[in-house]
């Protein structure tokens, strides 16, 4: 059974739910759209107790390659970071609160917010040919999306930051080794592996399970929710700088920017 959306497939097979982003054109990039649709699909997983796991993915060569440069919020004077908390952060959070065990399956490159998004879940598994980029930096931004607060969490302060400041990505292998994926495996196994897991949780007592994860993250959430808004209006005072107009333009022009500093 499945239904139908533009920018996401959705699909449930006996306990388990497969929600996959689904513009492999642009890399999955993310859009409001996209999370309203990843939002209205997570309301049916609340509402149906059939279903008892979810395995968030995506569609294509890539999981996803952060924020859609181009798309915004419809309406003049919008204000971004509410847009932003109110349609972004309330589908981060859906994930993170599901009432479901989440496995996301990474099958690529999962950059800037694409990689924030791939840490929400509960059980990271990765691709071997899976990287991780932060990749904020290059085009003079800062990172956001919950980056700052996820990834020193489950990687430590000293290895988030050399990621955030040099770009450098992480392969699934060292994700590994660090902590932040629960497991590596070949490509053509993925999707495999990840129902796999998910079947296995779902045949467990997904209350206990739900109640388990909430004790876990409890403190930590309202800290979560402080700093993803934080980090939203910290960037919309970078965005205004000569160095994030000149990232922006050269990546959409796709030529190296030329920083000054300010």
């Amino acid at each position: 059974m499945g239904k139908k959306y533009k920018e996401i497939l959705f699909e449930t097979f006996d306990k388990v739910a497969t929600l996959s982003l689904n513009r492999p054109e642009a890399l999955n990039a993310l859009t409001f759209d996209m999370m309203d649709e990843v939002q209205d699909a997570l309301d049916f997983v609340e509402e149906n107790s059939d279903i008892r796991a979810l395995v968030f993915t995506a569609s294509g060569k890539g999981f996803c390659s952060g924020q859609d440069l181009k798309n915004r919020p419809q309406g003049e004077g919008t204000n971004m970071v509410e847009a932003v908390m109110g349609c972004y952060f309330r589908t981060f959070k859906s994930i993170m609160t599901c009432r479901v065990p989440v496995i996301t399956a990474v099958n690529g490159v999962a950059a800037g917010g694409g990689f924030s998004l791939a840490l929400t879940g509960d059980i990271l598994i990765a691709s071997e040919n899976a990287r991780f980029i932060q990749v904020f930096s290059r085009i003079g931004l800062i990172p956001d999306l919950g980056s700052t607060y996820l990834l020193p969490k489950m990687i430590g302060r000293s290895k988030a930051l050399e990621l955030m400041m040099t770009n450098e990505p992480l392969s699934a292998k060292e994700a590994l080794t660090l902590g932040m994926v629960n497991e590596c495996v070949p490509d053509e196994k993925l999707m495999e592996r990840a129902l796999e897991r998910a079947a296995q949780l779902a045949e467990g007592p997904t209350r206990a399970l739900h109640a388990t994860r909430e004790l876990v993250d409890r403190k930590d959430f309202t800290e979560f929710e402080i700093r993803f808004r934080e980090e939203l209006e910290v960037q919309a005072e970078i965005r205004t700088s000569y160095d994030a107009k000149e990232g922006v333009g050269a990546f959409l022009e796709k030529r190296k920017a030329e920083f000054r500093g300010y």
